[in-house]
């Protein structure tokens, strides 16, 4: 067994006893390989393992990966911040983006994907610790972004992403984490399309326990299961 797989086997495990806590069903649960800086090499062993989904932060980066490793069959998600002149080719790459976070972002998206015939599933990215350093939309601003971006024909609305403040105490970001739920349940209530609102992207490495607790449904997990990044 690679450290990767017996990395991807203890972080599978905590997941489950997190969900149990929570009286969650583990299989609602999904994991997301970070593979920002990762070696080819890394990424394959963990795609070997079992990882379904990889999460990229840069463009570039991103599409030299998928044309190294075409032959695996897996989920590319984007995970970083996206400007508004990449979103062609993000919308030409990946299978789900988390960090819509602006209407000018989510209009590009929406008209590359109906020239490419597509319907792109997102994630509204919401800046839950209001801090300035970090993207995402402001809370106040999530029900205008949300109505716009639900009628929008190229797009498939799925729920919301956050990066909350990194705190050495996991419990101390559960309160960021509730008001990602609580946001999310708000939305269902007067959505078009309620059901499509299902996913809370929230947690990483540290912390991704919590944010299981707290009803994430995908936990973005790099250093954990790949290893400290290389310099």
């Amino acid at each position: 067994m690679t450290d990767i797989a017996r990395n991807l086997s203890i972080i599978r495990e905590r997941m489950d006893k997190a969900s149990a806590r929570s009286g969650r069903d583990p299989a609602g649960v999904r994991l997301l390989g970070v593979t920002k800086t990762v070696p080819l090499e890394r990424i394959r062993e963990g795609v070997q393992a079992g990882v379904a989904l990889l999460g990229e932060n840069y463009i570039q980066e991103a599409r030299k990966k998928m044309d190294a490793l075409s032959d695996l069959r897996v989920s590319w998600h984007f995970i970083g911040h996206l400007q508004s002149n990449k979103a062609k080719v993000a919308a030409e790459l990946f299978d789900c983006i988390h960090t819509l976070d602006r209407e000018r972002l989510a209009r590009e998206l929406d008209r590359h994907a109906q020239k490419l015939g597509r319907r792109i599933p997102v994630l509204i990215q919401v800046n839950v610790g209001d801090e300035e350093s970090k993207s995402g939309v402001h809370p106040e601003g999530l029900l205008s972004l949300f109505r716009s971006v639900e009628r929008m024909d190229g797009l498939v609305l799925q729920g919301l992403m956050a990066l909350p403040p990194y705190l050495d105490d996991p419990n101390e970001v559960r309160p960021y984490f509730r008001r990602l739920r609580e946001l999310l349940n708000r939305l269902r209530k007067s959505a078009l399309r309620a059901g499509e609102l299902s996913e809370l992207s929230m947690g990483m490495s540290h912390d991704f326990e919590v944010a299981i607790e707290e009803g994430a449904t995908i936990v973005r997990v790099g250093t954990a299961l790949f290893g400290e990044r290389p310099r």
